[in-house]
């Protein structure tokens, strides 16, 4: 097509018709990949909704493994994560090394 032959009015036009040809394709390709992803749903037989959520924020997905354990007190154990524990904190400015505590 050669746009350098047409009039302002006609290039104004045919980008009209352009607006509304992607307008309607993205819908058509929208609408395509939504039945693509029910079908899918329903292949496995997982419902729709819970492959479109996620865990909320804050919300315990798994446990995580205790790493250290006071030798003398079972009960006080830490993952190693986040801030130390009071007694880790003690035990290491006691001069005692945190491998001592690993389990």
């Amino acid at each position: 097509m050669d746009l350098s032959n047409m009039s302002v009015g006609d290039l104004r036009n045919l980008q009209e018709q352009i607006k509304q040809e992607m307008k309607q394709r993205e819908h058509q390709e929208v609408q395509q990949a939504r039945e693509q992803i029910l079908a899918i749903a329903q292949k496995v037989g997982v419902p729709l909704k819970d492959l479109m959520t996620t865990p909320a924020r804050g919300t315990k997905t798994g446990t995580v493994a205790v790493r250290y354990r006071h030798p003398d007190n079972s009960s006080q154990q830490w993952t190693g994560r986040g801030r130390q524990p009071k007694w880790v904190k003690e035990w290491v400015e006691g001069g005692k090394s945190l491998d001592k505590l690993r389990v």
